[in-house]
């Protein structure tokens, strides 16, 4: 019985090869089943699972079918089987849903600094040697500082050469004037940029000739914005199903980010008039998306 299900997946994927879909950038590209397989491994999701969602997707794949799609299909089967494997899953939109503003985003940042060991500040007004600066993150541990630029996309729009390039102006006048300080002379002084999306590959290009380091949504192929997720545990509240946007904005309008965090708030959640069932319900889809 195994292995007829089996083929027949294996069937339908040949046929799925010649499926061309549309990417979110409106490129159009043959569908990749390793792809979705290596997102749903990701998830956690067990194999009978990814087996599953990939039959499911199969049948309902079409030419000019866009991947938006696909996911919503993927995450519907993977929602019926598991809570926290779906909610993993949508880790992407999750991330993506983290506005309008962008300050979330940075505060989710300074989480993840945070988780790494560093000492962290969000938002904070510096001085550089010509004019001050608003920094979105700067992380400080016992030899290294990083100043942070957060880039946060809702619309998932690259980032192109005259972010980093502007983004350097404004570091190398900040560290001009930390370098006149003393007490830095102990410590490496680093920026960075983190984007929630990509970056294009003159913006790659410029920043590894200038010394800035880029942190993209898989970028770099190692340590990447996906990688500091998955290794902190840390999983912001907009994966969260059983929450709809206002609740989920009201949320992050109250330094509410991560799943990790709902537990500890519940009466903020009873003052926005959840009952308690619907409480019980969230904290229960928080704590099995923090499973992994």
């Amino acid at each position: 019985m195994i292995m007829l299900f089996l083929q027949k997946i294996n069937e339908m994927i040949d046929e799925s090869l010649k499926i061309e879909v549309y990417k979110n950038s409106g490129e159009k590209v043959f569908f990749d089943f390793e792809k979705l397989k290596s997102a749903l491994v990701r998830s956690g999701a067990k194999p009978e699972q990814i087996n599953e969602a990939v039959l499911e997707i199969s049948k309902k794949l079409y030419n000019g079918i866009k991947t938006k799609e696909i996911y919503k299909i993927a995450y519907a089967v993977l929602q019926k089987k598991s809570e926290n494997i779906a909610g993993r899953y949508r880790l992407k939109e999750a991330v993506l849903d983290l506005g309008p503003s962008g300050y979330p985003f940075e505060k989710f940042v300074g989480r993840l600094m945070a988780k790494k060991g560093y000492s962290v500040e969000v938002g904070k007004i510096i001085n550089g040697k010509c004019v001050t600066h608003e920094v979105d993150v700067i992380a400080i541990n016992e030899n290294t500082k990083i100043y942070i630029e957060c880039k946060f996309h809702r619309d998932r729009k690259q980032n192109d050469v005259k972010i980093p390039m502007y983004i350097k102006s404004r570091f190398d006048d900040i560290k001009a004037e930390l370098s006149k300080l003393p007490e830095n002379d102990k410590f490496e002084i680093k920026g960075m940029i983190v984007t929630n999306t990509r970056f294009s590959e003159d913006a790659k290009s410029f920043a590894k000739c200038s010394g800035l380091t880029l942190i993209g949504w898989d970028y770099p192929q190692k340590n990447n914005l996906r990688d500091w997720i998955d290794q902190s545990g840390y999983h912001p509240i907009t994966s969260l199903s059983t929450i709809n946007r206002r609740i989920k904005q009201l949320l992050l309008d109250s330094d509410i980010i991560l799943c990790q965090e709902i537990e500890k708030n519940i009466s903020f959640l009873e003052k926005l008039g959840l009952t308690k069932n619907e409480i019980k319900k969230i904290v229960r889809e928080a704590n099995e998306v923090m499973k992994y």
